[in-house]
């Protein structure tokens, strides 16, 4: 691993950190910015040689200074998360406002998956903040995505799936996904277009058949446990922002062949 690519790892840990932080107090209503960060069991500030990425929580061998309470793996699983896609898009896209660009979606979408995974909520601060996000970046982007691209890509995403969710529910006769999903895609047709939007809703359908396959093979037909599907459409983006290039017109050829 090259100097440059060392520090941009190092980097996306720090920033790894900082996003913990979003996950634990932005559906709890807390402020990011205040107080320091402490020890959700025991309230202490957490000394800063305590709040190393990734290496604190190996010296400490997983557990609160004070109190020894065990620190949720979430906090060094979203550093080393985030550290490795900051590496990877530095890698894959280079130095530029297309990779600084797909860096701010990616942290966005972590955070997200990781409030839908536990509250099953996403918070509109996230997915419409983002949403806005995707515009404002879209006049500094590259010639090939305009303001027209992100607000096609908004517009696609979020209404196709709000019609889904739509159709689901007045034939389920109950309500299959949350208008957060629908927000979310519309966010990240804001960033990646309409042909982003496609992928990450069938990719991200895709990946949440297969664990319900998985979890329906363990736990019986009768599982009534609710899946989150944010994490799915996250994934969806993630694999689209890495692999799209290459899977778009494969998933494609493979729908029209099967189709004929």
């Amino acid at each position: 691993m090259e100097e440059l690519g060392v520090i941009i790892f190092l980097l996306g840990l720090a920033v790894g950190s900082f996003l913990n932080v979003c996950i634990y107090r932005i559906p709890r209503k807390r402020s990011i910015l205040r107080p320091f960060s402490y020890c959700p069991s025991c309230g202490k500030t957490i000394r800063f040689y305590d709040n190393v990425p990734l290496l604190s929580f190996i010296l400490l061998k997983g557990k609160c200074r004070e109190c020894k309470s065990r620190i949720p793996v979430r906090y060094p699983l979203v550093e080393l998360l985030t550290g490795v896609i900051f590496y990877s898009l530095y890698t894959t896209k280079g130095i530029g406002v297309e990779s600084l660009v797909f860096m701010v979606l990616l942290c966005l979408l972590i955070v997200i998956s990781f409030i839908d995974l536990e509250f099953q909520i996403i918070p509109d601060l996230l997915s419409v903040g983002g949403m806005f996000a995707g515009f404002a970046f879209s006049f500094f982007r590259n010639p090939h995505f305009h303001l027209k691209d992100a607000i096609y890509g908004t517009l696609f995403g979020g209404g196709v799936l709000f019609i889904i969710a739509y159709i689901y529910e007045f034939l389920a006769k109950r309500e299959g996904m949350g208008f957060g999903d629908v927000k979310l895609l519309a966010m990240i047709g804001s960033f990646l277009g309409v042909r982003g939007a496609i992928f990450s809703l069938i990719s991200g359908a895709f990946f949440g058949t297969i664990l319900g396959i998985v979890l329906i093979a363990g736990y019986g037909k009768n599982l009534k446990y609710a899946i989150p599907f944010g994490p799915f459409l996250s994934l969806g983006a993630a694999t689209f922002i890495f692999f799209g290039d290459t899977l778009t017109w494969f998933l494609i050829r493979t729908i029209f062949a099967r189709g004929l």
